[in-house]
């Protein structure tokens, strides 16, 4: 049997714990600490229960599987590592309000990796970082607390996850895999453990470039999602339906005849505000590795002023809110708003990094009443409420954030007949601006016309 340790049961820990004690030859273990927040997934997943919440396909059956075959099981003990053949990390790597990461978390669990790191283990980092961090940060932990040179005693690689919530399985087996390795064998023995899994292409290189495009990736994407909520104020105010400006604008074609020139256009989609674990940081995390360990100056405006226009997302629903209201006839102050959804994506329970709180927070600023509905979250910093009846009794306005398919399903006939004043702020283009004032609605929308 193959001993694998994966360090830390988050979104991509179970997944990738449970992928591989699917395979035979296996052996699982997963750690995760036994803190008041997160604790309860030791026993719920020793019981074969996903503690991932909203629609992961195929998820809950598989680790019930593996923990029914004996080859997946999780504790609060790293001294399972004095004997793994493998340790994945996939610790939270998060960053502070001036874009400085908080490493805790990835020092601590390195240090524990350290202490108990067998010879000739190949340890993987797979928590996403900042350029150079595997190289300056967990190298001379593991070194250090091991006793050992990494790349002679012990392997090292770097090899990030695209995982998306609603897809964990699909992504992590499906999509391309990045290994860098600290040298062409770290590299070589990582490829041969993903091979396990993956069933697309794996890309060997080294830490630093696989660090690079890890965040770059999905900087990449921040960038165009601000560019497309860029151009939504823009249709807002010259009075055009930007989905409708963004069909039109993808509708050029894919023409292989001549890829250096292709027509092709891909504009995202504009919306209340971006969260998630990866996007709101990796572009602080490109950042900070370039200022930490870049060797010359360089003062990266594109991605810094995206991130900042995403950022400020949640301030303009508030905007929405507070001219809906005025249209109604209705103060701001004392005003109670219905903020449906606290995940940061539809369908699911995570709430990290979640547009929700700002927007919440700005209007509790404005004297607002906000109540804060999800059908799908457990738990939250914030009050709020799983009862839709609760949310919208009596609500001044209704404020989508969050497209969960409940939503798109409601009733607005129904809806509007429980609120006190009938005003939808649409930051997802779940409605239709037409039927809703047909309804009676007074309707905003993010890059409707106003």
């Amino acid at each position: 049997m193959t001993k694998l340790v994966v360090v830390g049961m988050g979104y991509v820990g179970i997944p990738a714990a449970a992928l591989f004690a699917d395979v035979d030859g296996f052996e699982v273990v997963g750690i995760q600490r036994r803190s008041e927040r997160s604790g309860w997934k030791i026993d719920w997943l020793n019981a074969g229960k996903n503690p991932i919440g909203g629609d992961e396909r195929g998820l809950s059956e598989l680790i019930a599987r593996v923990v029914k075959k004996g080859t997946f099981r999780v504790t609060d003990d790293f001294t399972e590592c004095k004997d793994a053949d493998t340790i994945l990390i996939d610790v939270q790597t998060p960053t502070d309000e001036q874009g400085i990461p908080h490493y805790d978390s990835l020092k601590e669990a390195s240090a524990q990796v350290g202490r108990n790191l067998k010879r000739d283990a190949l340890v993987v980092i797979e928590s996403t970082v900042a350029p150079g961090t595997t190289e300056h940060v967990v190298k001379p932990i593991l070194e250090q607390e091991s006793g050992m040179t990494a790349g002679t005693d012990f392997a090292l690689a770097f090899s990030y996850e695209r995982v998306m919530v609603g897809r964990l399985l699909h992504n992590s087996t499906q999509y391309p895999r990045i290994i860098g390795g600290i040298d062409a064998k770290s590299a070589k023995r990582a490829m041969v453990l993903y091979a396990k899994i993956i069933k697309a292409g794996l890309h060997p290189t080294d830490l630093l470039t696989a660090e690079v495009a890890k965040v770059v990736e999905n900087t990449y994407r921040d960038v165009n999602i601000a560019f497309a909520n860029e151009m939504a104020l823009l249709c807002e105010s010259l009075g055009v339906d930007v989905y409708k400006v963004r069909e039109l604008v993808n509708n050029l074609p894919n023409d292989p005849s001549n890829p250096s020139a292709n027509p092709i256009r891909n504009m995202h989609f504009p919306g209340a505000g971006v969260g998630g674990h990866c996007l709101p940081k990796d572009t602080w995390l490109l950042k900070y590795g370039v200022d930490t360990y870049g060797r010359f100056t360089v003062d990266p405006q594109v991605m810094v002023k995206s991130r900042q226009l995403n950022e400020w997302m949640p301030t303009h629903m508030a905007e929405l809110v507070e001219e809906g209201l005025q249209e109604a006839g209705v103060k701001v102050a004392g005003a109670k708003i219905a903020i449906l959804g606290v995940a940061f994506v539809e369908n699911s329970d995570d709430t990290r990094n979640t547009p929700s709180k700002p927007l919440y927070e700005l209007l509790q600023a404005r004297g607002a009443e906000p109540v804060l509905h999800d059908p799908y979250v457990r738990e939250f910093e914030v009050p709020f409420s799983k009862d839709l009846d609760v949310a919208v009794t009596d609500a001044d306005a209704l404020v989508l954030v969050v497209k969960h398919k409940d939503y798109v399903k409601m009733d607005l006939a129904q809806i509007k007949n429980k609120m006190r004043t009938p005003v939808i702020v649409d930051g997802r283009n779940a409605y239709d601006k037409v039927k809703c004032e047909r309804l009676g609605f007074v309707y905003k929308g993010v890059g409707k016309p106003r």
